[in-house]
C-alpha cells in the first residue's frame, strides 16, 4: 500500500494558497480515481482506494505545514510502511517556477519545514517527493508571506498543469516507474 500525502495548512483561510498544492494535486488524484478524502484519521483527512492497480491511501495532513511528520509518522507506523518505498509526498518548491515540477527520490528538506518535519519524525530522508514550482519570493517580501499568498492569474493556470501533471507522474510511482516519471516530469 502506498500513502500519498499532500502537504497544505488546514482551514478555508489557506485553501488554494501555494503552501498548499499538495492539498489540490491530492483533491485532483481523488478526483481521478473517485476517491473519498474526507475519514478523518491520524490528524488527517484521508481516503482509501486503488490507483493503476495498486491500494493507495490519500493523505491531507490537517496538522499545520510545520508538523506535517506528525500525522505522516502515524500512518506510516499503522500501515506498517517503509517510507523510501511507500511513502510519496507531494508539496510546493519555491525554487521552481510555477508550472513546473520535480520528482525525487530522497534529499534533504532544502528549507522546507514541512519536509524537515517529516524527516525528523520519520527518521529517514528516503521517501518520494513530487516537488511542484510555487516560483521565488519577490524582493523584499517575507518568505511566510509568500507561500501564505494565492499565485497571480497566468500563475495559477501554469500550476494547474502542474497538478494534472503530478497527479499522472503519481500513477506512474505507484507501479514502481520512477525512472520514467522522472524522465518524462522533471
Amino acid at each position: 500500500m502506498y500513502i500519498i500525502a499532500g502537504l497544505g495548512n488546514p482551514g478555508n483561510l489557506y485553501a488554494h494558497t501555494r503552501h498548499n498544492v499538495g492539498f489540490d494535486v491530492i483533491d485532483i488524484i481523488a478526483d481521478k480515481y473517485n476517491i473519498d478524502v474526507r475519514e478523518k484519521k491520524h490528524k488527517a483527512f484521508c481516503g482509501k482506494g486503488v490507483i493503476e492497480g495498486q491500494k493507495v491511501i490519500l493523505v491531507k495532513p490537517q496538522t499545520f505545514m510545520n508538523l506535517s511528520g506528525e500525522s505522516l509518522v502515524e500512518f506510516v507506523n499503522y500501515y506498517k510502511a517503509d517510507p523510501a518505498g511507500e511513502l510519496i509526498v507531494i508539496y510546493d518548491d519555491i525554487t521552481l517556477e510555477p508550472g513546473r515540477m520535480r520528482i525525487r527520490r530522497k534529499g534533504s528538506a532544502g528549507g522546507h519545514n514541512g519536509i524537515k518535519n517529516i524527516i525528523a519524525r520519520t527518521g529517514t530522508q528516503e521517501f518520494l517527493r513530487v516537488k511542484i514550482g510555487v516560483g521565488a519570493k519577490p524582493p523584499g517580501w517575507d518568505l511566510a508571506d509568500h507561500v501564505l499568498a494565492h499565485m497571480s492569474g497566468k500563475e495559477k493556470k501554469l500550476a494547474e498543469e502542474a497538478f494534472l501533471n503530478a497527479a499522472d507522474a503519481v500513477s506512474l510511482l505507484v507501479n514502481g516507474e520512477i525512472d520514467k516519471a522522472m524522465n518524462i516530469y522533471n
